[in-house]
């Protein structure tokens, strides 16, 4: 019996500790080999592990195989995969015409040391698609992307500082939960709120000919799924024109959101765009791309211009999967349609969370979104309480005992297979939750 079958009685811990303990002692027991490969881990892997957003106690889930939106972990449980690899899995697991394309490129030979037609295809679909990109150049991942285009923005207006929002993130050493960070990469920043039009405006002008560039995600994507309001992006438009700065809209998850992103589907067009994750159709994948005078800083044909270097920059298989992905599956309907099922989606999951008195809601747009216990309007990143902690690590090993498989954190991002009925076992298993948990739910505001 699934630990969620519990609706029709009374719930089994009314300690949030006590459920938090149990969940993860029949997490662990469902799962002995993910166990032994983690300890096997540890022994060469600092904490058993090498991608931080993957890593959770008692040990990480080790999936061996992926179909459509389905995966198999090494215990052989299987799960709907909701999770979409962070949005970079868009086309899921197994989508022929993506595994083909990648292996008609490596039966042509790989590191060829050269250009080739496939990256200026791909450059030309991207180009073609959103209002913002005049020219494009690619990296190796989202991170790099934010990295090239805030050098773009310094190279090009002469200045050093970038403004960021508290609570942003824009890759592994771009990351602003708080203002200092170690791992975050040495350069001038600046900070702001997010979704505080006043504030951002107040903060841009005050820093005037100093600031070269500020850098926001129109919807935060790990900062909770957390859309800006038009409001909020008007000002930023407004005030980065008046003083000069390059605005950069960082697109990297949120460009899944229409054929041309959540720019197109706002209006508000900012001077730079960084993507990656899905769009070389799950091949390791970055760009940024702007106005063509600003790009120009890296036009070899110019005395003085900026270097980008990268081995795997035009690489032969994201090249080919690229165009496939952006050329003939993810074109403007296909995103559309990906758009609405995610909005009715969340749409039923708050009706299910408004119908229980829950304090529990998910925020985002199309199809992304992300759990939150707590009521009220969620417009900005907030320090969650730890019984907040707690709500979220109680979920996801719950929704993981029903075979649902979400981020941690508690964020979901649909992929081109999920249908509908996927959908509605997600909305059920959700339901499931809020009656097993009921008081847990209940007890937990103000708590910490």
């Amino acid at each position: 019996m699934s630990p969620l079958d519990t609706a029709a009685a009374p719930p089994r811990n009314s300690d949030l500790d006590s459920a938090l303990a149990e969940a993860r002692e029949a997490y662990a027991a469902a799962r002995p080999r993910s166990a032994a490969i983690h300890a096997r881990a540890r022994e060469v892997m600092p904490g058993g592990n090498t991608r931080s957003v993957l890593f959770y106690t008692p040990f990480p889930t080790a999936m061996t195989r992926g179909e459509g939106c389905r995966l198999w972990d090494a215990d052989g449980n299987e799960y709907l995969d909701l999770l979409g690899e962070y949005t970079a899995g868009l086309f899921g697991h197994s989508e022929t015409r993506i595994i083909d394309a990648v292996k008609a490129a490596l039966d042509g030979g790989i590191n060829l040391a050269s250009v080739g037609e496939k990256e200026a295809e791909l450059a030309g679909l991207i180009v073609g698609r959103f209002p913002s990109i005049e020219q494009v150049r690619f990296t190796n991942s989202g991170t790099e992307a934010n990295l090239l285009a805030l050098a773009a923005a310094r190279g090009f207006t002469g200045r050093v500082k970038t403004m960021v929002m508290r609570g942003g993130y824009h890759g592994s050493v771009l990351t602003f939960a708080s203002e200092k960070n170690a791992v975050n990469v040495p350069i001038p920043l600046a900070f702001s709120d997010y979704n505080d039009p006043e504030a951002v405006r107040r903060d841009i002008l005050a820093e005037g000919d100093s600031l070269a560039a500020v850098l926001v995600e129109p919807m935060l994507g790990s900062g909770g799924c957390i859309p800006a309001t038009l409001e909020f992006l008007t000002a930023l438009r407004e005030a980065t024109r008046q003083t000069g700065a390059v605005l950069i809209f960082d697109e990297v998850m949120t460009s899944r959101h229409g054929a041309g992103g959540l720019q197109q589907r706002t209006g508000v067009i900012p001077d730079m765009t960084t993507l990656g994750k899905y769009m070389a159709g799950g091949m390791s994948f970055g760009a940024f791309g702007g106005r063509a005078e600003i790009m120009a800083v890296f036009d070899g044909h110019k005395p003085g211009t900026l270097p980008h270097a990268g081995t795997f920059n035009n690489n032969v298989w994201s090249m080919a999967a690229g165009c496939v992905a952006m050329g003939e599956i993810f074109d403007a309907a296909t995103a559309e349609a990906l758009f609405a099922r995610g909005e009715a989606l969340r749409d039923a999951l708050n009706a299910a969370c408004a119908r229980a008195g829950a304090a529990m809601q998910f925020t985002g747009r199309g199809s992304m979104l992300t759990v939150h216990f707590r009521a009220g309007t969620i417009d900005r990143p907030y320090a969650a309480s730890p019984a907040e902690d707690r709500l979220r690590e109680l979920f996801f090993f719950d929704m993981l005992a029903t075979g649902i498989y979400l981020a941690r954190r508690g964020m979901a991002a649909l992929s081109l297979p999920v249908a509908d009925a996927d959908c509605a076992r997600y909305l059920a298993a959700v339901e499931e939750f809020i009656a097993a948990r009921r008081p847990l739910l209940a007890g937990a505001a103000g708590r910490g």
